[in-house]
Order: structure tokens, then C-alpha cells, then sequence
């Protein structure tokens, strides 16, 4: 069943939403303070475009740099990525056969918006991060 709901996924908004990670990576990697906020934008993007068998994790040995991270984080792009989950969401929850993927993109607003001290683990090892 997840094969199936990534592949709706990818189709409908993963492909779209994956691009808008990848430009923010990109724009994230020029210099290099901005590396770790492109490598976090990369990991989240891959995230959104097969996000169905998968959950996000709080890592354990993230500390304050990873808090000051995330300030910085979403002044500089995580709004702006939330925004696109908002949007996809509330357009997808429209239709009956869109609700699971709209909640999909409410789950990935979190991610989003504070990346850093997070880890993206299969759903069926949960607790292997920890």
C-alpha cells in the first residue's frame, strides 16, 4: 500500500516539493556556513519525495548548535518550504482520495520548518536512532 501512496505522492506533489529542497539546498550550499542547512535541506528532500514507509526522529546527541541551527534555518527557508506543505495539504484534502497525502504533507511541516537534530528512519525501526 505505501508503494502505491508514494507513487500517487510522487506524481501529485513529492516531485514538486522535492525541487523546492533541492533549489534551497543548492542556494543553502554556496558558501560554507550554509553547508550543513544544505545537507539537512537534501535529507529532508529526499524525505518528501518518498516520504510513505518512513517518520522523522529526534536524534538524541543533537544539542544547542542544532537549536541555533534551526532559528537560523527557518528564517532563511523553512517557512517558505511549510508554506508549500500548507498549500499542497489543504489542495489535496479537497478530494477523498487526497486526504492521505494531504495529512502526509502535515506531517512533513514539523521536518520543515526545524530539520536539524532530526533523522529519517524507516517506520518499521523506529527506535534505531535512538
Amino acid at each position: 500500500m505505501k508503494t502505491i501512496l508514494n507513487l500517487v505522492w510522487l506524481v501529485l506533489c513529492g516531485f514538486w516539493m522535492f525541487l523546492g529542497y533541492l533549489l534551497a539546498g543548492l542556494l543553502l550550499c554556496v558558501t560554507i556556513i550554509g553547508i550543513p542547512f544544505g545537507v539537512a535541506a537534501f535529507r529532508i528532500g529526499l524525505y518528501a519525495l518518498w516520504p510513505f514507509g518512513y517518520m522523522a526522529v529526534d536524534r538524541r546527541d543533537a544539542g544547542a548548535p542544532s537549536c541555533v541551527g534551526n532559528v537560523l534555518w527557518l528564517v532563511l527557508a523553512g517557512w517558505w518550504l511549510a508554506l508549500g506543505h500548507i498549500f499542497t495539504g489543504i489542495a489535496l484534502c479537497v478530494t477523498i482520495i487526497g486526504i492521505p497525502l494531504g495529512l502526509a504533507n502535515f506531517k512533513l511541516i514539523p521536518v520543515s520548518l526545524m530539520p536539524l537534530g532530526k533523522e529519517i528512519v524507516p517506520t518499521d525501526q523506529p527506535f534505531t536512532a535512538r
